[in-house]
């Protein structure tokens, strides 16, 4: 019996040596290639063998059911592991689970939808001969094509390639489908791209979509007089004095996205209100003897800001406003359109309903109008967040508050007798 007790020992010592080691791995490959790894068959053995450890533990040392403490801090691993194990796609696979494991969806505002986009890579074949300087040319040179075609897979000549993450990752995309190919060691490993829209029993309404800034820097009109340099705040009635050669300045207008138009020899100037950035300010001049004239001042074009023989107007819109956090108010609705549930989440504050968390993902740079959803079953999260409780509470029963217990127990012993 002790020596099985030192060779479980010794094992448990073993495999927490590489889970460590396994962990320090996976923070530094990036989290596609760290996914792939702690759901291969090689990881899935080692997690068996660490669960197959601590329950020879409770075997082996019935100390560990005795006493509190211990008990929970082994019983919390095991959770960890039945629940990280449960949530993985191979624990989908052998569970026969049909929720969506992964996945994300585009929503516009006002719009409700249900429908998920799942992406899965499946491993195809390797490749031998290392083809990643030809990859980096975004060109799929002959031989790899033939390459493909040995493995009764072929390439389009309208394929391409393009870099999905820095050091060794590529997506070849193609007329129908897509591959994904990551270098491993001195072979190159081939993935085929299989994307399908899963449907949830529920629809997700944007009811809105915003973006919240940082307080803006101030923009300045500044002009260049025999004086030296003036500025005014680039606000409409600002006017800055010129001189008594050039007279005064007046901003009278200001665009954000600045278009001009001419139409049957006449030329106008409009505040564009489709996606594009073209600011700019409609500055009046008012000479001397009373002679009106106008200057347009871009922020993005100084060069075009000086009439000739005008003053020299800048337009200083420095980069502010940076943006602090994207708000997407979200209703979770039957069929009915009765809403079931709502939230206006964030940034790591998803909203979570019916088995799923609804995580803010990204957003439509350009005009704002539709929010990306990432969509994440919470399947074996609460016995993950059990088992951790679980740790922690035997961790800090065995290590502090048994000890406070039998001291405040043995006082009030002593206090009786």
């Amino acid at each position: 019996m002790n020596k099985f007790r030192r060779e479980i020992m010794w094992a448990a010592l073993v495999l927490i040596i590489v889970l460590t080691a396994m962990s320090i791995y996976g923070a530094f490959v990036g989290a596609d290639r760290a996914q792939m790894f702690f759901n291969s068959i090689p990881s899935a053995v080692f997690w068996a063998l660490f669960a197959l450890a601590l329950i020879a533990g409770f075997v082996a040392f019935r100390r560990l059911i005795r006493v509190p403490g211990l008990l929970l801090m082994h019983a919390g691993c095991v959770l960890v592991l039945i629940g990280g194990a449960l949530g993985s796609e191979k624990g989908y696979r052998a569970t026969g689970n049909d929720k969506i494991l992964k996945g994300d969806m585009q929503i516009f505002e006002g719009q409700a939808a249900k429908h998920v986009r799942t992406e899965k890579k499946i491993p195809l074949f390797s490749l031998t001969p290392d083809f990643a300087k030809s990859l980096d040319a975004r060109s799929i040179p002959q031989n790899l094509r033939q390459e493909f075609q040995s493995e009764q897979t072929v390439l389009s000549q309208a394929a391409s390639v393009f870099v999905s993450q820095p050091g060794g990752v590529w997506v070849i995309a193609d007329e129908n489908r897509q591959f994904y190919v990551r270098r491993e060691g001195k072979k190159l490993k081939v993935y085929d791209f299989i994307r399908q829209m899963r449907e949830l029993p529920f629809s997700v309404k944007l009811d809105d979509f915003r973006i919240e800034y940082y307080e803006p820097k101030v923009e300045y009109l500044q002009a260049e007089t025999a004086g030296g340099m003036q500025q005014v705040v680039a606000e409409v009635g600002g006017q800055l004095d010129l001189g008594p050669k050039v007279g005064t300045a007046e901003i009278v207008r200001k665009f954000g996205n600045l278009k001009i138009s001419i139409e049957d020899g006449k030329t106008s100037y409009y505040d564009d209100p489709n996606p594009g950035s073209n600011p700019a300010l409609e500055v009046r001049i008012t000479k001397p003897d009373g002679q009106v004239t106008s200057q347009y001042v871009f922020a993005l074009h100084p060069g075009f800001s000086h009439s000739q023989g005008g003053p020299k107007l800048v337009y200083n819109k420095p980069a502010g406003g940076a943006i602090r956090d994207y708000i997407s108010e979200l209703e979770i609705t039957d069929s009915d359109g009765k809403v079931l549930a709502k939230k206006d989440i964030e940034v790591n504050h998803p909203l979570h309903y019916a088995g799923y968390h609804f995580y803010q993902s990204s957003y439509d740079a350009q005009t704002g109008r539709y929010t990306v959803l990432q969509v994440v079953s919470d399947t074996g999260v609460n016995i993950v967040f059990a088992g951790y409780w679980m740790l922690c509470i035997g961790a800090v029963w065995h290590m502090w508050l048994r000890h406070l217990y039998k001291k405040i127990g043995g006082k009030k012993q002593t206090h009786g007798n």
